[in-house]
């Protein structure tokens, strides 16, 4: 049997680990797996804070069982109606027929489209309203589009935990510890900006208004649904949100291309190893050929300025770089400098259509460069010039 962990009184965690899964929602690589978080509140009254994708666990119903004790479960909120999070609410409801399901209207559209009619007692909830448990109780705050229209977070206000539905949350298992105390926050930060860059990041205006109606809400754990308990970096994961969620960015640049037969890509090792050689440190080159997606667009998340590389492909971009400018106009992700470079053999089309990407996105074109042919040194002089142009001196 999977176990559970206490995090507060008569609070308790009761994921699971998903290292099988190779692609979340089908699309997104999982080299370290991901966690479905759920909490169960053992109180006066008891309540399962969301559930986990169906049939990760077996466990899942029996440790429920073991900490209920014997007891009925009196309510089970839906914070996120995401199938990762709502996949075992069928097997709750019919091992607790009167369970009491707590949502808001838009909760109860989506668990009819899925479930049908299955849940009969439904309590419905609205901005700022509050179940009493006992000497626990929980407000709501609705967040819609945060990532769903539906989502929504409970505040339990004794012990000041917050379980934020997917908001905060990140790729990675929980591979010993489940509060971030017993982790290393480094490897949860570069995941948890992926997840946020991929899954949440077109939202950011959403984001900005949950996070003003959390400002004076004193909150010393954060129960996300996916990776650690935030209970030592609350503070700093809040943070990073409000950062992602503005377009915000460091001092870092990331050169991504794409190349045919290796033209390009000789432009890209040029052009990094000139902006280091002017005093920039970080520098990160990518071949949008080999690195999936995801992991470009956390890369362009953090990242102040970005350079993109093309060699003309069919009178347009390279393939794979089309399909990663398509995606960050899809994200709206503003506030950006833009340097172009690429290869050509005739009438090109990369640098042209980077171009026009760049415009479109509303970005700073700081400079670009295109070289006819193969590059030697005879031709890299707009590549110095790009390279000067990106550093400012």
């Amino acid at each position: 049997m999977q176990y559970s962990i206490e995090i507060g009184d008569g609070v308790h965690w009761i994921g699971v680990n998903d290292r099988r899964k190779a692609l979340f929602e089908n699309l997104w690589p999982l080299p370290d797996g991901v966690s479905y978080n759920s909490y169960l509140i053992a109180d006066t009254r008891t309540a399962l804070i969301d559930t986990i994708e169906s049939g990760c666990d077996g466990s899942y119903l029996c440790r429920i069982e073991s900490l209920l004790g014997g007891r009925a479960l009196d309510y089970l909120v839906i914070n996120h109606m995401e199938l990762d999070h709502s996949g075992e609410i069928e097997t709750i409801v019919r091992r607790w027929p009167d369970v009491r399901v707590v949502g808001n209207s838009k909760t109860f559209n989506v668990l009819k489209a899925y479930f049908g009619d299955l849940a009969a007692n439904l309590h419905e909830v609205k901005e700022g309203d509050v179940l009493e448990l006992g000497r626990h109780s929980l407000k709501f705050v609705m967040t819609p589009m945060v990532h769903w229209p539906e989502t929504m977070m409970a505040y339990e206000a004794t012990e000041q935990i917050l379980f934020s539905g997917d908001a905060f949350g990140t790729f990675g298992t929980l591979d010993g510890g489940v509060l971030d105390s017993e982790t290393k926050f480094e490897f949860y930060e570069s995941e948890m900006r992926r997840y946020y860059s991929n899954i949440v990041g077109k939202y950011g205006q959403f984001v900005q208004k949950a996070l003003a109606k959390l400002a004076d809400v004193p909150v010393k754990t954060i129960c996300s649904l996916h990776g650690p308990v935030w209970r030592e970096n609350v503070a700093r994961v809040i943070g990073l949100y409000d950062k992602w969620s503005r377009c915000e960015a460091d001092d870092a640049v990331v050169v991504i291309y794409g190349s045919m037969y290796g033209n390009t890509a000789r432009m890209a090792d040029y052009i990094a190893n000139r902006i280091a050689g002017q005093g920039m440190r970080d520098i990160r080159v990518y071949d949008s050929s080999k690195t999936h997606l995801s992991y470009l667009i956390s890369e362009i998340w953090r990242c102040r300025t970005v350079i993109l590389g093309s060699c003309a492909y069919n009178l347009q971009m390279f393939p794979t770089m089309e399909t990663l400018t398509r995606e960050i106009e899809h994200y709206g992700l503003g506030g950006r400098r833009l340097a172009i470079f690429g290869t050509c053999s005739w009438s090109g089309g990369g640098v042209r259509n980077l171009r026009a990407f760049g415009e479109r996105a509303g970005w700073e074109i700081v400079a670009e460069a295109e070289i006819l042919g193969r590059p030697n040194e005879t031709k890299y002089a707009d590549c110095d010039a790009l390279a000067k142009a990106v550093v400012g001196r």
